[in-house]
């Protein structure tokens, strides 16, 4: 059949108004188009009263004939080379627009940019009614579950000396007691962090865990502890860990919804509190948290400084010599000792001028 002369392409006739599907060949016939199956003319018209429908893809062309009938056929690149050889370059520009996809790239783009502001703009005014918002329960079911679920994977009891954790119990209830939390908004929890390393970090109920490796790091230097605890508590006072969890989401729900998902996605962020730990604070909050354990250090009569001392262990101890510490959420570690300093003889000479 191919090789017949005026053989254009193999399809399926449909007669008008109805479903019942005939094997047909399209063929040009002195000047017309025709609808034939087995040497029976089935339709036929001159091409410019035939609708051709554009080519999109792959789906299959219809061929509408003046007397309501249809020729439905797959054959795309007959029916196109067809064309062209009738029409010139326009029987393609449909399937070359489809081909080239301009309209996708052009919704690619207004996706992103939306994207990009929702994140920039929508994301952080969300963030804070989301904090505003959020009742007790859920900080305290946040940080019971966390902390649960590290002990069960990571930690291991601590082995510190009961009087060395008496000791810096005692220093850590001081610095609370002049939080905006008090005293009984705080728990330091003391575990041996095992791959965690010494450190020590905060989560939303006010729960404080304090690692025997970070003890050890500091090698005596109670106020030095006590410097980064004074930090942590910074952190839950802020409610910085709270909005990063909520940025987090934010930014699943963001992504999961142009992809089609968000349920899922979100749920696991929000029931999940071990995401929290792979969560780096921002800058500024970071900076907001080191001026707080200053303030906290010098009102409860400490060195207000020693958190600074801190971050020269790190440098001096782990070769964290550079912009960015070890720590992912202790970055810029030399400024920071720099900025800490100077905060702290600020705040001694507005007391020496008092």
């Amino acid at each position: 059949m191919a090789s017949e002369a005026g053989f254009i392409a193999e399809g399926e006739w449909h007669p008008a108004n109805s479903s019942r599907a005939i094997p047909a060949t399209l063929k040009e016939e002195n000047g017309r188009l025709v609808a034939e199956s087995e040497g029976a003319v089935l339709a036929a018209a001159v091409l410019e009263r035939i609708d051709i429908s554009p080519r999109v893809g792959s789906i299959p062309r219809r061929l509408t004939f003046p007397d309501g009938s249809v020729l439905e056929t797959r054959e795309n690149d007959r029916i196109d080379a067809y064309l062209r050889g009738r029409r010139g370059s326009r029987g393609g520009l449909v399937h070359r627009l489809e081909e080239f996809h301009p309209r996708l790239i052009a919704m690619t783009i207004a996706v992103i940019l939306l994207a990009a502001t929702i994140y920039r703009f929508a994301v952080p005014a969300l963030v804070e009614v989301a904090v505003l918002v959020t009742p007790p329960f859920v900080p305290q079911m946040i940080g019971a579950g966390t902390l649960a679920s590290l002990d069960r994977t990571v930690f291991e009891p601590s082995d510190l000396p009961e009087e060395e954790q008496k000791a810096i119990s005692e220093g850590f209830a001081k610095l609370a007691a002049r939080s905006k939390g008090g005293e009984g908004g705080y728990k330091l929890n003391f575990r041996d962090g095992g791959m965690i390393g010494p450190n020590a970090f905060a989560l939303p109920d006010g729960s404080l865990v304090l690692t025997d490796d970070l003890v050890k790091l500091a090698d005596g230097d109670r106020e030095m502890i006590l410097g980064v605890l004074g930090h942590e508590i910074a952190h839950v006072e802020g409610e910085h860990s709270l909005r990063q969890l909520y940025r987090a989401a934010g930014v699943a729900a963001l992504v999961m919804l142009i992809a089609g998902d968000v349920g899922s996605g979100v749920e696991d962020i929000l029931t999940q509190g071990g995401a929290l730990l792979a969560l780096s604070y921002s800058r500024s909050a970071e900076a907001e948290a080191d001026r707080r354990s200053v303030e906290l250090m010098q009102a409860a009569g400490y060195d207000p400084a020693a958190l600074a001392r801190f971050f020269s262990v790190l440098e001096e101890k782990l070769g964290d010599h550079g912009d960015a510490s070890i720590f992912a959420s202790h970055p810029g570690t030399p400024q920071r000792q720099q900025d800490i300093r100077e905060y702290a003889n600020e705040l001694k000479s507005r007391s020496g001028a008092r």
